[in-house]
């Protein structure tokens, strides 16, 4: 005796039938989706809200992925662990503190003439537009200047809160810079047991894949930071000895501040670089001011052509549209820090994603460089051995 068909289940058939397929799979989609944008936007929010703490972590992760090869070197070379950490975190101190030094003292020395240039240029100014075909006139220029005091003064007290805002700033970017180089040398000292405290935190089968998609990220953010710091040099040279050709005044400055923009790539250099021509302009005049924008627009063009897609391009793996829209969303989602900060996350993300969809660490061990490299064992035959002998924990095994 055949079964009777069920109403209910021969209504959901029906319907079932009535609603594509490609529907029905966007759909499924579609919950998975939003579960992970609500997801990310948490992390960004939190991300944002903690920003004192997380900017700082980011910036000793970068310092690491420099400084580490210097460490590994040196203990290559027989030096002990505390020594190399130690002589490593010195020599980072001493470079900090010499720009910091060499910048103080070269605005010192040019500060004595710069009242003189500046009512000169002023006055310059003032006798081009004379005798320009703008027509503007000496009691035009007064009459601006009057009515920008006036609106100093009406909104002196929003002026006060943003100036207060800009002291608890600077404070931030002073408790960010100590705790930066506290988390540095920590992670010079033991970077690698904070990477396997890291991994034991993922469940037992996913530790293969997070242990090896993380240190593939790290090999991208050493590789960003090196790779960087050349494009960054090449940038600080070039415009700095444009300046220098000119005959400018401050070309230290100039071309330290330039190689710190150059962190935010296609932009940075181009910020510095304008304040190297109102330099140029206040200080020789329109033509060298002139000369000195095309100075740094051809070394814009030589980062932006050149340096960017073959040196970055190549050490990153990403496409040179890539950057840009990251470097375009890292600034609307968190100011400069994010211009900063999204082409190496991007980069890491993208490599650990690469790693962990292909598969390989299910049969392959880690790459090779590591989170936190493995350093040369210290000691004798007889302490190689025995470290051998040791079994690592299988909490921590993290090779598939």
């Amino acid at each position: 005796m055949a079964r009777r068909a069920d109403p209910s289940d021969e209504a959901e058939d029906a319907i079932a039938r009535a609603v594509p397929v490609a529907v029905r799979i966007a759909g499924a989609w579609s919950w998975p989706i939003v579960g992970v944008l609500i997801l990310a936007a948490v992390l960004v929010f939190l991300v944002i809200q903690l920003h004192v703490v997380v900017v700082p972590i980011l910036v000793a992760v970068l310092i690491t992925g420099l400084t580490n090869p210097a460490k590994l070197w040196l203990m290559q070379h027989r030096w002990p662990r505390g020594l190399a950490v130690a002589a490593t975190f010195l020599g980072l101190l001493v470079v900090v503190a010499a720009l910091i030094t060499l910048v103080v003292l070269t605005i010192r020395s040019g500060l004595e003439g710069i009242q003189g240039r500046t009512v000169a240029a002023y006055r310059s100014l003032l006798s081009a537009l004379n005798d320009s075909a703008l027509g503007i006139s000496t009691a035009d220029v007064q009459s601006a200047i009057d009515s920008a005091t006036k609106w100093v003064q009406e909104n002196a007290s929003t002026i006060l809160s943003g100036a207060l805002t800009g002291a608890s700033t600077i404070g931030d970017i002073g408790v960010g810079l100590v705790l930066s180089l506290f988390i540095t040398l920590f992670l010079l000292i033991d970077g690698a047991g904070v990477w396997r405290w890291l991994v034991r935190l993922a469940p037992k089968r996913a530790r293969a894949a997070v242990d090896g998609g993380g240190r593939a990220a790290w090999i991208s953010v050493g590789q960003y930071v090196r790779v960087q710091i050349v494009v960054a040099l090449i940038d600080a040279i070039g415009i700095g000895l444009v300046a220098l050709i000119l005959g400018l005044p401050f070309v230290v400055p100039i071309a330290v501040l330039v190689f710190l923009a150059a962190f935010i790539p296609f932009v940075g250099a181009i910020v510095t670089g304008g304040l190297a021509v109102l330099v140029a302009l206040v200080y020789a005049g329109p033509v060298p001011a002139v000369i000195m924008l095309a100075g740094v627009v051809g070394v814009n063009q030589l980062e932006s052509h050149v340096l960017q897609p073959l040196l970055m391009g190549t050490a990153v793996r990403l496409h040179p549209v890539a950057v840009v829209l990251a470097v375009s969303s890292g600034s609307i989602l968190a100011g400069i820090g994010g211009a900063v900060f999204a082409v190496p996350l991007a980069a890491a993300v993208n490599s650990a994603v690469k790693y962990i969809a292909g598969g390989a660490w299910q049969h392959e061990p880690p790459p090779p460089a590591g989170p936190m490299p493995r350093e040369p064992e210290q000691g004798g035959p007889a302490a190689r051995r025995r470290r051998r002998r040791a079994a690592e924990p299988e909490d921590v095994t993290t090779v598939a």
